[in-house]
């Protein structure tokens, strides 16, 4: 069955909102439906949380139970204590909701200091491993947070989306030549932050997709993107 689904993001996630629909209905879901979506540039999820009454979208709806599957995109700063609060919130109105964590690519190409890229270009030259040990400490504060909420919570409520490792996978294709159309890792990228071109922006929507709904996205049409087909 569709779900009802709520979006807070930012710039690494919020594209994902509008883009369920086309696939939920390629899939032969019914019902899917957005029913809010709120985005903060760089945030972290606590920073939803703190949104003013007038700005704030995701407490009513989750208050009032009207949602079955909501998103976050942390940040790098963990624990992100915005998360527990709405896992709270949400859990409490809604005893069968589940929510799904953003384990995003790496901003910057590597952790905080001298890791990170001062430029794109500097992506086509250097080695994965500063990214490779980047993604693995994110992914691994973020296991510590989700695996204590859902000790908490007595069940399997929240979950990681690995969007991380799965354009970590789509980079080291690139590397070793098997990534049909992309040659270099600058193909991905738009600025030195790392905000993604259109690849990233279909493999992250599948990732969440596949989470929300637990159906495989493959060969499914996504009339949004302008890659065919996964």
């Amino acid at each position: 069955k569709g779900e009802r689904v709520l979006v807070t993001a930012h710039s690494f996630h919020i594209f994902t909102a509008t883009r369920f629909a086309t696939l939920a209905q390629a899939a032969g879901i019914e019902g899917h439906k957005l029913v809010g979506q709120q985005m903060i540039g760089g945030s972290k999820v606590i920073q939803h949380w703190n949104l003013p009454d007038e700005k704030q979208k995701a407490k009513p709806l989750l208050s009032a139970g009207e949602v079955d599957v909501m998103t976050m995109s942390p940040h790098v700063y963990l624990p992100d204590e915005g998360i527990n609060h709405f896992v709270e919130l949400g859990a409490k109105a809604n005893a069968k909701m589940r929510f799904l964590v953003q384990h995003s690519w790496m901003p910057w190409d590597g952790w905080e200091g001298t890791d990170k890229v001062a430029k794109n270009e500097e992506r086509d030259t250097r080695s994965l491993d500063i990214v490779r040990a980047a993604n693995l400490k994110w992914r691994t504060n973020l296991e510590a947070q989700v695996n204590a909420l859902n000790t908490k919570l007595g069940r399997e409520a929240v979950f990681i989306t690995p969007v991380g490792d799965a354009v970590l996978k789509l980079r080291e294709l690139i590397a070793a030549g098997k990534a049909p159309g992309l040659t270099k890792q600058t193909d991905l990228f738009t600025d030195q932050i790392g905000h993604g071109k259109e690849p990233i922006l279909a493999l992250a929507t599948y990732c969440n997709f596949a989470c929300i709904y637990k159906v495989s996205p493959v060969g499914l049409k996504d009339t949004n993107s302008k890659l065919d087909e996964l």
